[in-house]
C-alpha cells in the first residue's frame, strides 16, 4: 500500500506541476523507492517529471535508476533538455548513459552539450564498455613532477567547486613528455611543506593498465590488490583516465546479470516492464522465433519413427524424461564452460580438455540416471527390454549432452557468437534430436519384445 501511495502522490505532484514539492517529496525517498515509483508512471508522466525538475536534480534521479530505465527516460526527451541533464553527470556516467540509447539520439544530445564535455564523452564512447577505456573516469587530477605542494594547494582553492565532485584519492604526476611518472597520496600532499617539490614525494612506477585491458583482467587486478583506482594510459604512456574499483565491481555484476538474462532469452540487455511495449515484444521474439525452427527439427525425428512409437506406446512416456534429463546435464556443462571462459580459465580452442573432463562425469552420471529410469520402466510395465531401451538411451544421451554442452560455448566463442545467448537453444535441439533418435532406433531393433 505504501508503494502505491507513493506513486499516487508523485503523480498528483506532477499533475500540479510543482517542481519544489516534487523535489522535496523525492528527497524523502530512498533510491529503490524512487525507482519503483518512476517505473509505475506512464511514459508521458515520466517525461513531464524529468522536465519539471532542475537539470541537477534530474541528473541525481537518473543516478538512482537502473541503467536501462535511465537511458529510456533520456531517449524520450528533446535533445536540448536531455543534454542539460546529461551534462550534470560525470564524464564516465555520461558515456554509459548515452551508450545505452540509439546512435541518432546520442549524437543529437552530444551536439547540444558544451563542446569540451561532448568531446570528452565522445572519446569515452570510442572504447568498448567492458574495457579499461570504457570504464575509466576522465575526471582526475594530474600535475607535472616539477609542481610544488603550494602550487597544488593553490589550484585546489581556485577550483574548489569543480574538484568537489572528483573522487580524489591520489594525484597523478607526469614527466616533461606527459607520460605517467608516479602517484602521490593526498594525505602525503597535505602534510608536506608548501615549498616541497612533488618529485621528492612521488611513488614511482605505479601499477597502470592500458586502454584495451578487459573487464576480466581488471577484476583480477583489483582482487589481487587493495587499490581504490588504477591509472589508465595510452600506448605512449600518457594518462587518459582512472578506472575505479567500484566501477569494475558494478560492471562485473552487470555482465553476470546480462549473461543470465541472455541465457533466459532476454537479449539486448536488461528489460523492464516500464519500457515501450514494442521494444519488449521485439526483444523477446528475436529469441523465441528461431526456437520454433529448432523445435521443429527435434520433433521431425519422432515423425520418422511413428510406426515404432505406435507399436510401443509406453515409450512416449519416457521421451520427454530422457530429453529433459539430458538437457539438464548438458546445461550444467554449458554453465561451467561459460563461467570458465568469462574468468579466462578456459581458452576457446581447448576442446580436448573439455572432452577429457566431461566424459568421465557424463559416463558415471549417465549410468546412474539410466539405471534409475530403466528400473522405473521395468517396475511399471514388467518388461526388462523396455527398461534396457530407456536406460541405454538416457545413459548415452547424458554422455553426449555433457560433451556437447561443454564444447558448444567454445565453438561459439571462436565464431564470435555470444555463448550465453546461443548455447542453450543449440544444446536443447541437439539433445532432443539425439535422445529421440536413441530411444526410437534402439526400440525399433527389438520392437517385437516391447
Amino acid at each position: 500500500m505504501k508503494d502505491t501511495a507513493t506513486t499516487e502522490r508523485l503523480t498528483a505532484l506532477i499533475d500540479r506541476e510543482d517542481p519544489r514539492a516534487i523535489e522535496d517529496f523525492l528527497g524523502r525517498l530512498s533510491s529503490p523507492e524512487i525507482a519503483y515509483a518512476i517505473s509505475r508512471l506512464d511514459e508521458e508522466a515520466r517525461s513531464r517529471l524529468i522536465t519539471l525538475l532542475t537539470p541537477a536534480k534530474a541528473a541525481d534521479i537518473l543516478r538512482d535508476l537502473p541503467d536501462e530505465q535511465a537511458a529510456g527516460l533520456i531517449a524520450e526527451l528533446e535533445p536540448g533538455t536531455a543534454a542539460a541533464i546529461v551534462d550534470r553527470l560525470p564524464a564516465d556516467e555520461r558515456a554509459d548513459l548515452l551508450g545505452g540509447i540509439g546512435s541518432a539520439e546520442s549524437r543529437a544530445i552530444l551536439q547540444a552539450m558544451p563542446v569540451d564535455h561532448a568531446t570528452r564523452t565522445r572519446e569515452l564512447l570510442l572504447y568498448p564498455p567492458d574495457t579499461a577505456g570504457g570504464l575509466m573516469t576522465a575526471e582526475f587530477l594530474s600535475y607535472p613532477l616539477t609542481t610544488t605542494v603550494g602550487g597544488v594547494i593553490d589550484d585546489f582553492e581556485r577550483n574548489r567547486q569543480r574538484y568537489a565532485e572528483f573522487q580524489v584519492q591520489y594525484l597523478y604526476l607526469t614527466d616533461q613528455a606527459g607520460r605517467l611518472a608516479g602517484v602521490l597520496r593526498l594525505r602525503d600532499l597535505l602534510l608536506a611543506p608548501r615549498e616541497s617539490n612533488l618529485s621528492t614525494m612521488t611513488i614511482p612506477n605505479p601499477v597502470q593498465v592500458g586502454l584495451e585491458v578487459s573487464l576480466i583482467q581488471l577484476k583480477q587486478l583489483f582482487d589481487e590488490h587493495h587499490f581504490m583506482g588504477v591509472p589508465v594510459v595510452d600506448s605512449g604512456g600518457r594518462i587518459r583516465g582512472v578506472v575505479e574499483r567500484t566501477a569494475v565491481e558494478e560492471a562485473h555484476e552487470r555482465a553476470e546479470r546480462n549473461s543470465f538474462l541472455r541465457v533466459s532469452g532476454i537479449i539486448g540487455g536488461e528489460e523492464f516492464r516500464s519500457a515501450p511495449f514494442h521494444r519488449r515484444v521485439m526483444r523477446r521474439l528475436a529469441w523465441l522465433t528461431p526456437n520454433i525452427a529448432l523445435n521443429i527439427m527435434a520433433a521431425s525425428v519422432i515423425a520418422l519413427y511413428q510406426d515404432t512409437l505406435r507399436a510401443a506406446i509406453a515409450l512416449a512416456v519416457f521421451l520427454p524424461i530422457i530429453s529433459d534429463m539430458s538437457g539438464c546435464s548438458g546445461n550444467q556443462a554449458v554453465a561451467v564452460s561459460i563461467r570458465e571462459l568469462s574468468l579466462g580459465l578456459l581458452k576457446p580452442g581447448e576442446f580436448a580438455r573439455v572432452f577429457a573432463k566431461e566424459s568421465s562425469v557424463g559416463l558415471i552420471n549417465g549410468m546412474v540416471l539410466g539405471l534409475l529410469l530403466g528400473l522405473t520402466a521395468f517396475l511399471w510395465k514388467g518388461n526388462v527390454y523396455l527398461g534396457l531401451v530407456v536406460a541405454t538411451a538416457l545413459a548415452a544421451n547424458t554422455l553426449l549432452s555433457v560433451l556437447i554442452g561443454g564444447s558448444v560455448p567454445l565453438l561459439l566463442k571462436r565464431l564470435r557468437v555470444d555463448p550465453a545467448l546461443a548455447s542453450g537453444p543449440v544444446l536443447t535441439t541437439i539433445t532432443d534430436m539425439c535422445g529421440f533418435f536413441l530411444v526410437l532406433s534402439i526400440a525399433q531393433s527389438i520392437v517385437e519384445k516391447l
